[in-house]
């Protein structure tokens, strides 16, 4: 085997030789991104050397959550710490929660962190000052994956394929009302992530190249707020008699069951999406006929990889393709 020396490592860090052998010997005086630079040099060419402990954590990735106290990004972000917990002590995961509803807000954190980020992770609203955001991040040299949602087409994404995830809400909604005429009505959180917005095309679409019984009639925005969804849903089953059809688009529709509950005479099909105590009890109640789950473990855990791979700190290829999203019935909940 050829051995790895300094110079090597210098070479592939673009720095002198001399300050890979301060970081190596620990002797200081090397600024953090210098560190971090010869750290990932050393760890492409495997250079034996172990880094003093005082390096730990030099590897430092960003991932920024919304909405801590839902059920979803709660199963994410203790995704997001156990796989903390296995990585080498020079990578640290660095969770955030951000405010989704002050997308300026959340632009200027991308923009500029807190603390010192070698790579970001990011549930990012479609707002146009954070994907200019993400832009200048990603412009910078600054590894970033979208997670959940892509707003910024052109940069990575780990997530399920949402229009397809629409789509096949409508095809088992249809199925399981043939015969039965009438309107399917939809519950989204709001257009401001971009996933919800393709869930919604996708349902839309399937419906609109299946034309027979079933009408998509109007979709209700409820910022995934229990006293706003019951509030519209109740409205709709009173104003429209043909309503036999729900699909909630977003997560964390607790009160959803109760509304269609007080109305169980009308046997309104509901299809939604997230495994979580309240949809596995609507399952199993009969109130719920299908839960679209989009395994956060799987997306946190892909992303971690993928930046990884950026950082070229593992040498194994990570697929493109989206995320599997899982279909959950009574039978399998």
């Amino acid at each position: 085997m050829v051995r790895i020396t300094l110079k090597d490592v210098a070479r592939e860090a673009g720095v002198g030789t001399a300050t890979v052998e301060r970081v190596v010997n620990g002797r200081g005086g090397v600024r953090p991104e210098t560190v971090e630079k010869v750290f990932r040099a050393a760890r492409k060419l495997n250079y034996r050397h172990s880094l003093p402990e005082a390096h730990r954590g030099m590897i430092r990735i960003e991932v920024i959550l919304v909405r801590p106290e839902t059920s979803f990004y709660s199963r994410m972000n203790h995704a997001f710490e156990r796989i903390a917990a296995l990585l080498d002590k020079s990578i640290v995961v660095h969770r955030t929660f951000a405010r989704e509803n002050d997308p300026k807000e959340f632009a200027h954190h991308i923009a500029h962190p807190t603390v010192r980020r070698s790579a970001l992770i990011v549930v990012a609203p479609d707002h146009p000052d954070v994907v200019r955001s993400l832009r200048t991040v990603a412009g910078q040299g600054t590894p970033v994956v979208q997670i959940m949602t892509r707003p910024a087409p052109e940069l990575a994404y780990v997530g399920i394929d949402n229009y397809a995830a629409g789509r096949t809400a409508a095809f088992y909604m249809s199925r399981m009302l043939v015969g039965r005429r009438g309107v399917f009505v939809a519950l989204c959180h709001s257009g401001a992530y971009e996933n919800h917005k393709e869930r919604i095309r996708g349902f839309s679409a399937y419906l609109a190249e299946h034309v027979g019984d079933h009408f998509f009639s109007q979709v209700m925005f409820d910022y995934d707020d229990d006293i706003t969804s019951m509030e519209l849903l109740r409205a709709a089953l009173r104003d429209d008699p043909d309503i036999i059809g729900l699909y909630t688009a977003g997560g964390d529709n607790r009160s959803v069951a109760a509304i269609l509950k007080e109305h169980a005479a009308r046997d309104v099909c509901w299809v939604g999406h997230e495994l979580s105590e309240q949809s596995r009890k609507a399952l199993n109640e009969g109130v719920m006929a299908i839960v679209l789950d989009q395994a956060p473990e799987i997306q946190a855990r892909r992303s971690i990889d993928l930046i990884l791979r950026s950082l070229e700190l593992i040498d194994v290829d990570v697929g493109p393709e989206p995320v599997r999203f899982l279909t959950v019935t009574a039978e399998n909940a």
